[in-house]
């Protein structure tokens, strides 16, 4: 029998408990870029392997605790730092229409129904029905424009957002207004369903909306990992990654938690001048709400940080490309470098000023120094993005070579 690389990839680490695939152990005999790739595949395969990683439900603690564990065996100082939030639980997504439901998901940072849901003629925002429907990028935007004035406006009861992404299917937007939830339900569907709800817009069709939820008081975790510095007076490196999203996210975040876990291995030892501080943070979905929590519980980090080193999406996406966003010339230069010595590629530059995506976005507005690397991906976003067929295993290793040594060079 034939066997692929992703079945063999499969079968020999998601089969095997998370707790051991998830060592970061290289085999005896191995070159260092083999070992490395080890440490890659055996991180990103057990992270898809625990779940659905949304903020604050049981999996994404459960790998918290995880990556904790993972992070001081790698040599850090390993802790987990809990931070409040209302939780949303959905009861209820779904659209019906002639006797049809289509799944969905609401926008997490809007309004809900009841169980009733909401009832009224389905079209488009011109025609002022009761139900609008529009279609939306994985950045929220319809046409290029925010919705943000239709989901403000009295004439709607409820909007239908059929997502854009990649790949056919559901890919919810993140709640960027998660802390000040507003405006009208939106429910969430998936590409696929385009055809049909354009008909029964185009004919008026009464159709029935139920995004019920409920917002419930828990608690997040962020990890944070401390490797000490030789010279402690020294203003930190910091160096952060999400943990969090919509779905198990191989690519997503896998790549750049394997890439943050080598910084801590190699930053650890190398005994570096200056402390270095590492955090991977929940609730990247809601509007970077876990990287805020870390950050205002350090009033001045931003600045007083020497600089930031930001590991974003999808970095070692199957038949994705990366891109380098910077706060200047002498951190993308060093950067590039470490890049390039790696073989690994940067397909695009941000040009120098432009507000960076992810978390970067963060310490660009707050005055810091920082680099960020992060890219595209076809599952982006998307319920499919698992282990191992989503993941260049070969990219993330390089990627991780690259961001250790950086993360090396600027700690001194």
């Amino acid at each position: 029998m034939h066997v692929t690389r992703a079945q063999f990839l499969r079968m020999t680490l998601v089969g095997l408990p998370a707790a051991m695939a998830g060592r970061t152990v290289a085999l005896s005999g191995q070159s260092d870029d083999g070992a490395r790739r080890s440490r890659a595949a055996a991180a990103i395969a057990a992270y898809d392997n625990q779940g659905i990683h949304r903020t604050g439900t049981d999996v994404d603690n459960a790998s918290a605790r995880w990556l904790m564990q993972e992070a001081a065996r790698a040599g850090g100082e390993a802790r987990l730092e809990s931070f409040r939030l209302q939780r949303v639980d959905v009861q209820a997504a779904v659209l019906r229409a002639n006797g049809r439901e289509i799944e969905g998901l609401p926008f997490f940072d809007g309004g809900f129904t009841d169980g009733i849901g909401v009832t009224g003629r389905l079209g488009p925002p011109r025609a002022l029905t009761e139900i609008a429907l529009v279609r939306v990028d994985r950045l929220g935007t319809a046409a290029g424009q925010a919705i943000d004035a239709l989901r403000r406006n009295s004439a709607h009861r409820a909007i239908v957002a059929i997502t854009d992404g990649s790949t056919p299917g559901l890919s919810p937007s993140n709640a960027e207004d998660f802390a000040k939830p507003y405006g009208l339900p939106v429910l969430q569907v998936g590409s696929e369903h385009q055809e049909t709800l354009g008909a029964l817009a185009e004919s008026g069709a009464l159709v029935t909306l139920i995004a019920r939820a409920e917002r419930t008081p828990a608690t997040a975790q962020n990890v944070v990992v401390t490797v000490a510095g030789r010279q402690p007076t020294l203003p930190p490196l910091v160096v952060m990654t999400p943990r969090s999203g919509w779905w198990h996210c191989a690519s997503e975040r896998g790549g750049g938690i394997a890439c943050w876990l080598e910084a801590v291995r190699v930053v650890s030892a190398a005994a570096p001048a200056r402390p270095v501080v590492f955090v991977a943070s929940s609730g990247h979905e809601l509007g970077h709400y876990g990287l805020d929590a870390f950050i205002n519980a350090r009033p001045g980090l931003i600045k007083q940080a020497s600089a930031w080193i930001h590991l974003g999406a999808n970095i070692g996406a199957a038949n994705g490309g990366a891109r380098l966003q910077s706060s200047d010339d002498e951190m993308e230069r060093l950067a590039l470098s470490a890049i390039e010595t790696a073989g690994a590629t940067i397909r695009q530059r941000i040009p120098r000023g432009t507000v960076p995506a992810g978390e970067a976005r963060n310490i660009h507005l707050g005055g810091g120094r920082y680099v960020s690397i992060l890219g595209s991906g076809p599952l982006f976003h998307h319920i499919t993005d698992r282990w191992p067929d989503a993941v260049d295993i070969d990219a993330v290793a390089r990627f991780a070579g690259a961001v250790a040594s950086t993360a090396v060079s600027l700690a001194g």
